[in-house]
């Protein structure tokens, strides 16, 4: 988690609580969370009722489980590419009125007709009303927020829709006892799941009457007219660009692996507890834990491990899966099962999370659209296939027994051989996202887990954060006012700011350690000195535009206090790194530019030296020596540039660099050609500037951008 002034934990609890206290979405929210809530209840429900009256034994059982679950992933298919297309011309309250009341009818009349082809159609008719409904509750939910809110709008829908799976799972077991029990105390038979799909059929009822009652909801088109993509075009431009992009390629990977994980559990859940002995409510149990553990995994997610690499962690949340799901399939023991289950859960809720923040920081912002809907396409269809196909699997490989004779008889099922299987699968998923994403090369994982979480990097979660770093007369300075002209151009908000000076404190303690008058400190003293400018830094001026979503350009940063103190002073790296990172919160730029130059070249661009800069040449050569060390270190947060190449030709390079960055930030206006004009944004201008007259980047005289051929530390 990024620092930032003020909790972010409040600020989720106020963005929640200014959403729900919209009247039309609170509604709204609650007949979601009643229509999701009957939603998994009717996934246990159907498979359930499924086994119940299946006919043909233990591969008769998993036959028709493979094929309710199958007709559910047949609309996707057929129907997915036109839902949006029908939802389009129809009424939106309409829709969703209508949809929710369908579904009710359909389940009620389940239990009623009480033949497996009957479910296996009605299967399919709630899908296909699914298809339609789905576009059109996600393109209402902008109609009904701010746009500034949307984003918490959609986090509390995504919690409501995948939380409400544990309480399904536990009213399923409770109207599954209950109806055994009942079934207990009379002479009549009870069907066992009966009851629970007009339960089903009565929550989908009153979500239809809620969304009936929504008076205020806004009307016309389901889904935006340029957003209307029909499944197999998202699909092919999805793959072109999946292919083409490794770290997209691993992220979409590992998605996939992280449901096909929970996916399996899910469809040989009810024959595998079968399996151990237990009935309707062992499968109630294990699919509860499943949802438990992703919940877990999704809500601390971004906190496991903090020292350790997002990229890496979700990899390895992946192998972690694998190899618990390999466990469960090995041991006969519900208890067991229910906890290893929970932690497949939790592990694969972690990659989840994980990849999908990084889906968002990392791909290209033209693309961003296109490629969450791809990744949302192909996540459902394989999660409907893994819950088809690893029933049918199952069935084929049937039950075998192994007569060990004075060891006894060991009896395998075609369910855990499955499980087996995918467990390898998830494990090979796991290795291939965490080689193709490892952003820590040369680094073991075992050392990474081993270091302290108070100095794992933070990167923000809100704006973009640039350094430039190098020796003198690199050209640091010209490049960021270069680099902060081109962005501003393009209509996004810049702060460019510097280290040491940019603060009423930092203009002091510049002075301290840069003026020759100063004389000799202790290389300690220095470090101090430079760490205290860092944190009122830190905290007095990049973290506020970070979380105001401004771009961040800063000439100079944490590298330089390790270079020219640790590097050129000699001192102990890990003793100065530890000042430097706890004064700056641990907060990393999202890239470093390293402009490389040789120190006897930058040295002869100025003629009047300050105190750092009149240091002997091999002080100035450990400098050196110790940016390219940061650099090399974490490749993928850094750009060596070298320094002897044109002035124009270097800014081009780091303006390529950026810019797939600039997905984490929007223009704040279009870009104009009068520099004149400026928003009234919050109060600052494309610039940064406060909108009082004063420029946010500051001048020389205030501690901004030195005018000079190059900026010292």
């Amino acid at each position: 988690m990024a620092y930032h002034p003020g909790s972010s934990d409040d600020n989720d609890v106020n963005g929640i609580r200014l959403v729900l206290g919209i009247r039309v979405f609170r509604r709204f929210w609650a007949a979601l969370g009643v229509a999701s809530l009957a939603d998994w209840i009717g996934l246990l429900a159907l498979t359930a009722y499924a086994n119940d009256i299946a006919t043909g034994g233990y591969a008769g059982k998993n036959f028709a489980i493979a094929g309710v679950l199958f007709a559910r992933l047949a609309p996707a298919l057929v129907i997915g590419p036109f839902g949006g297309y029908v939802a389009d011309r129809l009424d939106r309250r309409l829709v969703l009125t209508t949809g929710l009341l369908l579904r009710a009818v359909i389940f009620a009349s389940i239990p009623l007709v009480g033949t497996l082809w009957w479910l296996l159609a009605a299967t399919v008719l709630i899908e296909a009303v699914n298809a339609v409904w789905m576009p059109t509750k996600d393109a209402t939910v902008p109609t009904l927020v701010p746009r500034a809110h949307l984003d918490d709008a959609n986090r509390l829908n995504l919690a409501t829709t995948y939380g409400s799976a544990l309480p399904a799972a536990a009213l399923f077991i409770v109207a599954t006892t209950a109806t055994r029990f009942i079934d207990g105390l009379t002479p009549v038979e009870l069907p066992a799941v009966d009851p629970t799909l007009y339960l089903v059929a009565i929550a989908f009822a009153i979500g239809g009457l809620i969304f009936l009652g929504l008076r205020d909801m806004p009307a016309g088109s389901a889904v935006p007219e340029d957003e209307q993509v029909g499944l197999w075009r998202t699909i092919g431009q999805g793959w072109a660009y999946v292919f083409r992009t490794p770290l997209v390629r691993g992220l979409v990977l590992g998605i996939v692996g992280a449901f096909a994980c929970g996916g399996v559990v899910i469809g040989l859940g009810r024959v595998f507890v079968g399996d151990l002995g237990a009935g309707d409510p062992g499968y109630g149990l294990l699919f509860g834990c499943v949802f438990l553990g992703l919940g877990l995994g999704m809500w601390r997610g971004p906190r496991v491990l903090e020292q350790v690499s997002r990229r890496r962690i979700f990899g390895v949340g992946l192998m972690g899966a694998g190899v618990a799901l390999a466990v469960v399939a090995v041991i006969h023991n519900m208890a067991l099962v229910a906890i290893l289950v929970t932690i497949v859960g939790f592990c694969a809720g972690v990659s989840w999370i994980t990849g999908y923040t990084l889906l968002g920081l990392e791909v290209d912002e033209e693309m961003r659209g296109r490629t969450f809907a791809f990744v949302a396409s192909l996540v459902r269809l394989v999660l409907s296939a893994v819950l088809a196909v690893a029933p049918l699997v199952a069935g084929v490989i049937g039950s075998h027994t192994i007569e060990m004779r004075e060891l006894g008889d060991y009896t395998y099922t075609g369910s855990e051989i499955t499980i087996l299987i995918a467990a390898v699968v998830a494990f090979l998923f796991g290795a291939v996202s965490f080689r193709q994403m490892n952003d820590r090369v040369g680094l073991s994982l075992l050392s990474e887990v081993r270091q302290r979480p108070g100095l794992a990097p933070v990167y923000p979660e809100h704006g973009l954060f640039v350094a430039f770093e190098g020796g003198e007369g690199a050209g640091k300075s010209t490049q960021a006012r270069m680099l902060v002209d081109a962005l501003q151009a393009e209509g996004y908000r810049v702060l460019l700011t510097r280290e040491p000076g940019a603060t009423d404190v930092g203009r002091t303690l510049r002075q301290i350690v840069l003026d020759p008058a100063t004389g000799d400190l202790s290389p300690r003293t220095e470090v101090l000195l430079y760490a205290a400018d860092k944190a009122e830094h830190v905290d007095a001026v990049v973290l506020p535009a970070l979380e105001r979503g401004d771009v961040v350009v800063c000439d100079r940063y944490v590298d330089s206090t390790l270079a020219y103190q640790a590097g050129g002073r000699a001192l102990d790296r890990e003793e100065v790194e530890r000042v430097a990172r706890w004064s700056t919160r641990q907060l990393r730029p999202h890239l470093t530019v390293l402009l490389d130059v040789d120190p006897s070249v930058g040295r002869s661009r100025f003629e009047v030296a300050d105190r750092l800069e009149a240091e002997p040449k091999e002080f100035h050569a450990r400098v050196r020596d110790t940016f390219l060390d940061l650099a090399e270190s974490d490749r993928n947060h850094y750009l060596v540039v070298s320094a002897d190449r044109s002035v124009v030709a270097i800014a081009d390079e780091v303006l390529e660099r950026v810019r797939p960055l600039l997905g984490l930030v929007h223009p704040a206006i279009a870009a104009r050609s009068d520099d004149a004009e400026r928003t009234d944004d919050g109060g600052h201008g494309t610039d940064g500037s406060r909108g009082d007259g004063t420029d946010g980047s500051r001048s020389e005289d205030d501690g901004g951008e030195r005018t000079g051929p190059e900026s010292p530390r």
